[in-house]
């Protein structure tokens, strides 16, 4: 039997000398070929093999069966908690790069406070609390631009109108920033308004409304 490691033969029969590592480097190089790999068991399919075999070594520990459907069943169990644990820790993933939404953001439509406020107040008659809330929310930042505590800046986002007005009503800074969050959420359909999220707006607008200012933070 011949040692393919130190020679092979060519193509007209004759034998050629190939050195060890060589040939070494060429299996080895060959079974990298991906058409070796086709069937291969994926990233995920291996991390679920071992929880898998994890689940099963637990079991067989304190003499539990260890059969397929039975390991399948707690790996889902065990799948479901981490996954409501992360979620608790965490909370909801946020969708990648999200910008904050700008308040003003069309060129139509109410352009004073009180136009802001009776049209949240009709889209809330209506039980359109998305919309209530982001009228609300246009309202309140209106009114102080109209009290000069803010400048009118086109293109200002929800974020910083609320950290400006945090800074003029440094008492109703953490209410502000949560309101701003608020109406990031509802543009962004991450989450939905109800009833309590425009009625604590409304709140907070006549808290801010009659709030005396800051004027050392005033914004302009």
């Amino acid at each position: 039997m011949p040692n393919w490691g130190e020679w092979a033969p060519s193509a007209d029969g004759a034998p050629v000398t190939v050195e060890r590592d060589p040939a070494r480097d060429a299996a080895r190089t060959e079974l990298l070929n991906p058409a070796y790999h086709h069937h291969d068991p994926s990233l995920l399919e291996r991390i679920r093999d071992w929880l898998l075999e994890q689940v099963a070594k637990a079991l067989g520990t304190v003499g539990i069966p260890t059969g397929g459907m039975t390991s399948t069943v707690l790996f889902l169990v065990v799948a479901a908690v981490l996954a409501a644990v992360l979620w608790w820790r965490f909370g909801a993933p946020r969708r990648a790069g999200r910008t904050a939404a700008q308040l003003f953001d069309r060129t139509d439509g109410p352009t004073t406070a009180a136009a802001h406020r009776a049209a949240a107040a009709a889209h809330a008659a209506a039980g359109a609390w998305d919309d209530a809330v982001r009228e609300q929310l246009r309202a309140l930042i209106r009114g102080l631009e109209e009290r000069t505590l803010l400048d009118v800046r086109p293109g200002r986002t929800a974020d910083e109108a609320a950290a400006e007005a945090g800074r003029v009503l440094p008492d109703h800074a953490e209410a502000l920033r949560r309101a701003a969050r608020t109406f990031d959420d509802v543009v962004y359909g991450e989450h939905a308004a109800d009833q309590a999220a425009y009625l604590s707006l409304l709140d907070l607008d006549r808290a801010v409304g009659t709030a005396r200012p800051t004027l050392t933070g005033a914004a302009g």
